[in-house]
């Protein structure tokens, strides 16, 4: 019965049925190692989680956490001369260069939400914003309902501009949508005066106030539109993947390695310009990290 059993084992494995050491490779893990290659998404300007240098080399918060799930695939293919592409992308193309395999993941400031999760997939949040606007201070915007008749800036692919007539004041009010094609270009309407606000996650804008010629110009006013949760973009329904991502991001929370990074970015003088943000981590943040989750805001 013994030699029967391990002929047929034996048969079996030659003809590539038998069960691998190791579960089969699948999506984009398996796109990797047959490439030889994983290709990083980022931000031009989303100061500080994916931006820029002054060599035009893409640094950052979400580029340091994404360093670490990089090492963690490494280590799971066994690749440690895996090649390391990086892509630009903007709010506009993300969702479909993930979609069609240009990114493997995208490592910038993209809000988790439901509907995206129709379309892509996300890993446990890294950071929690909330919506409000950004102003030149001689303007006398203090609140949504200062906006009425005034051209209000925001990113195009952004979650930020429906939140305005989601909000009850801003049910009441006409306000002008114009678009900028990344945040930079939406901040210099403002700067220019071209758009009276900037309506954007109030890290973002206080990214973009710190890096501008004259910060003590601008102020970011109003109510929190909503609160939203970034997370690293994966393809949607691939689990091996987003297994790894998920388990280097908690290791990094519970560690408090992700702690330590976002001192780093975010209440330490940064580059290009050596600009200190002083955004000390919110209570919704520590929670994220307690718990982690990658809950969709709806």
């Amino acid at each position: 019965m013994r030699k029967t059993l391990t002929m047929i084992a034996l048969s079996l494995s030659a003809a590539g049925l038998a069960a691998p050491a190791h579960a089969q490779l699948t999506g984009t893990l398996q796109k990797i190692k047959d490439s030889g290659a994983i290709t990083v998404g980022h931000r031009e300007s989303s100061v500080p989680f994916s931006y820029l240098d002054a060599q035009q080399k893409p640094i950052g918060y979400a580029m340091d956490l994404c360093a670490k799930v990089v090492d963690a695939v490494k280590s799971e293919l066994k690749m440690p001369n895996l090649k390391v592409n990086y892509q630009a992308v903007t709010s506009q193309n993300r969702i479909p260069l993930m979609q069609n395999g240009t990114i493997d993941l995208e490592c910038g400031s993209t809000t988790n939400s439901v509907a995206r999760q129709q379309q892509v997939g996300f890993s446990v949040a890294y950071f929690i914003t909330s919506v409000r606007m950004g102003v030149r201070k001689d303007s006398g915007i203090k609140d949504i309902g200062d906006l009425d008749g005034r051209p209000v800036v925001t990113t195009t692919g952004t979650t930020s501009d429906q939140l305005i007539k989601q909000n009850e004041k801003g049910k009441t009010i006409d306000v002008k949508n114009i678009y900028g094609k990344d945040h930079a270009d939406s901040f210099l309407m403002v700067e220019s005066g071209r758009a009276a606000a900037f309506v954007m996650d109030d890290i973002l804008l206080a990214g973009l106030i710190a890096s501008s010629k004259n910060p003590s110009a601008f102020a970011i006013v109003g109510p929190s539109l909503r609160d939203e949760p970034y997370a690293v973009m994966v393809r949607k329904d691939d689990a091996p993947f987003k297994a790894i991502v998920d388990k280097t991001l908690v290791g990094l929370m519970k560690s408090g390695e992700a702690e330590k990074l976002y001192n780093k970015w975010f209440t330490q003088p940064i580059p290009p310009r050596n600009v200190n943000l002083n955004f000390p981590m919110s209570p919704a943040l520590k929670a994220a990290f307690e718990n982690p989750t990658d809950k969709g805001v709806e």
